[in-house]
């Protein structure tokens, strides 16, 4: 089984989730964007391992800690596309955007496609692309688990920004109505921001899906 806890993050309220094989008691930290001493305990004081870190987009916000998590405990850091490069080589101008100190700079060891699969100890999840929110944007789907970690492409009740760099929101649209929602509306989805929701509720409510 995955279990999971989510973890909100800095002053953005980033969703990090932490996610651990009950079999193995390996762990993934989704979407680390900061707090990294924080994250280590959690980790620890569920007596974890950390065996990589999974990224669903390159922004500030979702990535922040990663560099420094990696000067404690070196792991394999996969993901997103490699279209959001640029945005992980762009960290500090990012900081500097929004007022922030620098962070230490990383570089993915494995860069994600679609169809591609990832590994928490004995539990797999799935990769869907779904650019719009950044050209590089993935999805993890757990699909035994009817789980799924969507980054900042859909939220509860909204969808995320395209105004960004090379920002899309027709590519956005279509990642939700044709990649996501398809999928199932049973799929308990964890937000970058914000509650959960399930895409069959956004599929019925999200006033930017009608």
């Amino acid at each position: 089984m995955l279990n999971r806890i989510t973890l909100p993050v800095t002053a953005f309220a980033q969703n990090c989730s932490l996610v651990w094989c009950s079999a193995t008691n390996k762990a993934a930290l989704i979407d680390p964007g900061g707090e990294t001493q924080r994250l280590l305990a959690e980790i620890e004081q569920r007596g974890l391992i950390l065996e990589s870190i999974l990224l669903t987009h390159g922004h500030l916000d979702h990535v922040g800690a990663t560099g420094e998590l990696l000067e404690i405990n070196p792991v394999p850091v996969i993901g997103p596309s490699i279209e959001d490069a640029f945005w992980i080589n762009g960290l500090d101008q990012q900081a500097q955007m929004f007022g922030l100190s620098s962070v230490p700079a990383f570089t993915p060891d494995k860069w994600l496609n679609a169809g591609d699969k990832v590994q928490v100890g004995e539990e797999v999840m799935d990769v869907y692309f779904c650019p719009g929110h950044t050209p590089g944007h993935i999805v993890f789907v757990h699909p035994t688990q009817r789980l799924a970690f969507v980054g900042d492409v859909i939220f509860n009740g909204g969808v995320g920004r395209s105004d960004f760099p090379q920002g899309n929101h027709g590519h956005l649209i279509h990642s939700i109505k044709q990649t996501l929602l398809p999928l199932g509306d049973d799929i308990t989805f964890v937000p970058g921001h914000g509650p959960e929701s399930t895409f069959g509720h956004e599929r019925q409510h999200n006033p930017y899906l009608r």
